[in-house]
């Protein structure tokens, strides 16, 4: 029995949704632990495309439980659209497939709101690049006791104290933002309607959870964005409103970290990164372009360009760290294709002090630049491949020189948007 944590390891968009739908296969329970419907997962099976932004990637694969734990924020109305459109796709949701911790935060419309008035007012270069999707204020209702949980739903007056609670908090700090004060029954009517849908997927997640791992079974962990994203390891403050790292997993879900056997990181073969925020490899010119054209670069829930740059082996060996990396999925290596030669970060310049970490402080961080090694690169096509045999001698040497730079061998090696074109090195889940 091994109990396996995904986790993003660069700004996120690394291709976690085809990596644990391909896991999930192995898994018997598939436990998302934090982030809200701001990240989105596309998975690729049998031709068939699903976008995911809150469910669990393995909500697509039958015979499995999927879990929304309380480190998630849950936006109750997304969550019925998308459980209807995945339906409509031929996925069968019931409580028996699905489970959601009854002290799971909702985002509220209000949520959304204040997210979207406070980046309209920023100024440029403080804006924070968020989606605008509520995420951010929910947790900060959370941590302040004032949010409103699935649990909350069950009860009317219950229901209506937490609302009131919720809104001594935000009506003053609407008008301070020139915008209306929220309507209190109409606020507690929307909640009332949609409890119903929301309620019947409730369970005490900590405990089914807990009684899944004395009994033998495989969990697996999925968590959203990536590590340089986490609110406290992330470059701040152009990072989300929850704990990425793979430690948030045992919280996220209500199990101890001794449950945790396995922690995989995913990462591209190159960077990308969505949004405001440092970016140490960033290319502006044809190569950052070609990059972003081959590996269709655009968020799965903004739609928004993604910016391209260098495999930055510094950075990933940083998030290693923090989240306790066993091993890494190393994906889309078939973008790189064709590049005569390829650069990889392996520190940073700041002031003509040689740095092998990015430093903490934003004024330091924009005044890195990149340390570069240069690789050759390959002609042949490695898109597809499933065996080592298949890949070009300059790609194999590329992926072993990441795997020294980064102090992490690769488990994982992902050559395609579909799930079988995957190169296993080390399973995670062996026993």
């Amino acid at each position: 029995m091994a109990n396996v944590v995904v986790v993003g390891a660069q700004w996120g968009d690394e291709g976690k949704g085809k990596i644990v739908d391909w896991l999930s296969e192995r898994a018997d329970v598939i436990a998302r632990f934090q982030g809200g419907h701001n990240a989105g997962h596309t998975l690729v099976i049998d031709g068939k495309v699903y976008k995911l932004h809150v469910l669990p990637s393995g909500v697509v694969r039958g015979g499995k439980l999927s879990v929304i734990g309380n480190g998630v924020v849950l936006d109750p109305w997304h969550l019925v659209k998308e459980i209807a459109t995945v339906r409509e796709q031929g996925v069968e949701i019931t409580p028996e497939t699905l489970m959601i911790a009854e002290n799971t935060p909702l985002i509220l419309p209000i949520h959304g709101e204040l997210d979207r008035a406070r980046e309209e007012a920023a100024s440029q270069g403080t804006k924070i690049g968020t989606t605008g999707r509520g995420i951010g204020p929910c947790y900060e209702d959370k941590v302040g006791r004032r949010a409103i949980r699935v649990a909350d739903l069950a009860d009317e007056a219950t229901l209506v104290a937490r609302v009131d609670r919720a809104l001594q908090h935000h009506n003053p700090l609407r008008k301070g933002l020139g915008m209306e004060e929220v309507n209190r029954d109409d606020l507690i009517q929307q909640l009332k309607d949609i409890a119903p849908s929301v309620l019947e997927f409730a369970a005490p997640v900590w405990k089914v959870l807990n009684e899944k791992r004395k009994a033998g079974k495989r969990i697996l962990f999925e968590g959203a964005q990536g590590a340089l994203l986490d609110i406290d390891f992330g470059t701040y403050p152009f990072v989300t409103s929850s704990n990425v790292i793979a430690g948030q997993a045992a919280t996220g879900v209500g199990i101890g970290p001794g449950s945790i056997d396995y922690v995989l990181g995913i990462v591209k073969a190159y960077t990308t990164r969505v949004g405001e925020g440092p970016f140490p490899t960033e290319l502006h010119d044809a190569d950052g372009d070609r990059l972003g054209e081959r590996g269709h670069e655009f968020g799965t829930t903004t739609g928004r360009k993604r910016r391209c740059g260098w495999f930055d082996a510094a950075l990933v060996r940083q998030t290693c760290a923090t989240s306790g990396i066993t091993g890494i999925s190393l994906t889309k290596l078939d973008v790189l294709d064709g590049f005569e030669t390829l650069k990889i970060c392996v520190g940073y310049d700041l002031d003509g002090k040689q740095m092998d970490y990015l430093p903490t402080a934003a004024d330091e961080q924009a005044r890195c630049t990149p340390i570069y090694e240069e690789m050759p690169g390959w002609s042949e096509s490695t898109e597809g491949a499933r065996s080592w045999n298949d890949l070009p001698a300059n790609a194999i040497k590329y992926v072993k020189r990441v795997e020294e730079l980064i102090e992490c061998p690769v488990a994982l090696l992902s050559t395609s948007p579909e799930r079988d074109d995957t190169i296993l090195v080390t399973d995670p889940f062996a026993d």
